[in-house]
């Protein structure tokens, strides 16, 4: 079981960070924050990163990630108590705490007052009202992976992620983000830095294009944490977001019989 206090600690140093993070502009309006996670429990998470015979592949989309022999150049770990319960202590800890304070109201709340200008652009002005449902999820990137520029699916509202290198010896591999010319062209405006505690977040439109160049042989893992937050308004989104839930428990537990 958490430990409550920990996790009221974790998850206000989290709102801070989200608060005091630079808004940007350009080349759509986003978050760039750093020491989202306090100096500890950052150290506990990298201490706590799994095996890789732990993760499950994530194919992509139209199976994107997937090299020629099958195997996938990012797999996951979904960070809910139902995924992580095969870990051993203190990962399993550690990684219920990051989950329970990432999934939590109190952050939600924070990225949709934070993220309010892409929310509404969006939504509307009661974009407070629509529902959320946050997936936080553990990514691990080898080389060889690569996305193309993207601007993420309509069932998605919020996208953020939380880069988490031990040092800073590959910045470069950050996330890239594009504006879009009237001819169709995407050219680069920015690039985040694949810096130790620091991410981004932003609300997704029309006009969030976003990419990652392919990662070199210099990287041994490109390792980030992906806190999605899907659209949970109407029947169809609702079941569609627990049945996703549902439907990647019984894959873990069929990966993990596998195993034994």
């Amino acid at each position: 079981m958490t430990d409550k206090i920990a996790l009221k600690k974790l998850t206000d140093h989290i709102v801070s960070a989200i608060a005091a993070a630079s808004k940007v502009e350009r080349p759509f309006y986003h978050l760039e924050f750093g020491n989202i996670f306090p100096d500890d429990v950052y150290a506990q998470m990298l201490d706590a990163m799994p095996k890789s015979s732990d993760y499950r592949a994530l194919p992509g989309r139209n199976g994107g990630n997937l090299r020629a022999d099958g195997t996938s150049t990012r797999v996951k770990i979904d960070l809910f108590p139902e995924y992580i319960r095969h870990l051993r202590e203190p990962k399993r800890t550690t990684w219920d705490l990051v989950g329970c304070a990432l999934t939590s109201a109190a952050v939600q709340d924070a990225f949709v007052e934070a993220l309010a200008p892409g929310l509404e652009k969006r939504f509307g002005k009661d974009f407070r009202d629509t529902g959320m449902y946050p997936i936080p999820v553990l990514t691990r990137d080898i080389p060889g992976y690569l996305i193309t520029p993207h601007t993420d699916t309509r069932w998605k509202g919020i996208t953020v992620q939380l880069y988490c290198p031990r040092d800073d010896k590959a910045t470069h591999i950050g996330t890239i983000f594009h504006g879009r010319l009237p001819d169709g062209s995407l050219p680069k405006v920015t690039k985040m830095k694949f810096a130790p505690n620091s991410g981004y977040a932003f609300a997704v439109g029309t006009d969030t294009w976003h990419s990652a160049d392919p990662v070199d042989n210099s990287v041994e893992t490109r390792d980030s944490i992906l806190l999605t937050y899907f659209v949970d308004a109407g029947l169809l989104r609702f079941l569609r977001n627990r049945g996703k839930r549902v439907g990647n428990f019984v894959l873990n537990e069929a990966r993990h019989i596998t195993r034994q």
